[in-house]
C-alpha cells in the first residue's frame, strides 16, 4: 500500500515541476526599435490589420488571441506582432513546445539571439517583427498560453 502511496507522489511532483517548466516565460529581452513598425501600429483601428506597401503585415495580440487567423504574404516580407494585451507574448513556431518547424525558431535559439532571427517574447505595449524567408504553410502560436495560435501562409 505505501509503494502506491510513493509512486502516485513521484508521478504528482513529476506533473507539478513539468507544468511550470513549461509555463515559464523565459528571460525579457529588448524588443527591436522600427520606427515604421510603430507609425503603422499608431494607424490601428478597430484590430484591423493592414498589408503594407513595403511587404510588412501587423497582427495585434489581445488578451483574446491574435487579431487575425491566417495572413498570406509573399517570401521576403515581414510580420510585426504588436502586444495590446495584458499578458505577456512569446510569437513561437510549432509545434509547441519545442518550435523546430521552422528552421532558425527552436526553443534553444530564442534566449540567446537578440539579433531578431527567431521568434521571441514581447512584454505588453511592445512588438517583434519577424522576416519570412521560406515558402510554405508556417503556424505559430504565443508560448505562454499555447491555445493562441495564427498561420502565416508563404507564397513564392
Amino acid at each position: 500500500m505505501n509503494k502506491k502511496y510513493i509512486i502516485g507522489l513521484v508521478v504528482v511532483v513529476i506533473l507539478v515541476v513539468g507544468y511550470f517548466f513549461l509555463r515559464e516565460k523565459g528571460p525579457t529581452i529588448s524588443p527591436s526599435s522600427n520606427p515604421q513598425a510603430s507609425e503603422q501600429i499608431a494607424s490601428l483601428e478597430n484590430g484591423l490589420v493592414p498589408t503594407q506597401s513595403d511587404g510588412q503585415v501587423i497582427i495585434t495580440f489581445t488578451d483574446s488571441g491574435f487579431s487575425l487567423d491566417t495572413v498570406t504574404i509573399k517570401k521576403g516580407e515581414s510580420v510585426t506582432w504588436v502586444n495590446q494585451s495584458n499578458e505577456g507574448m512569446w510569437v513561437a513556431s510549432a509545434a509547441h513546445p519545442t518550435h523546430i518547424v521552422y528552421s532558425g525558431t527552436a526553443l534553444n535559439e530564442h534566449c540567446p539571439d537578440t539579433a531578431d532571427t527567431a521568434f521571441d517574447q514581447c512584454s505588453t505595449g511592445n512588438s517583434y517583427t519577424f522576416t519570412f524567408d521560406k515558402t510554405g504553410t508556417w503556424k505559430y502560436h504565443n508560448h505562454v498560453d499555447a491555445s493562441k495560435t495564427g498561420t502565416i501562409v508563404v507564397t513564392e
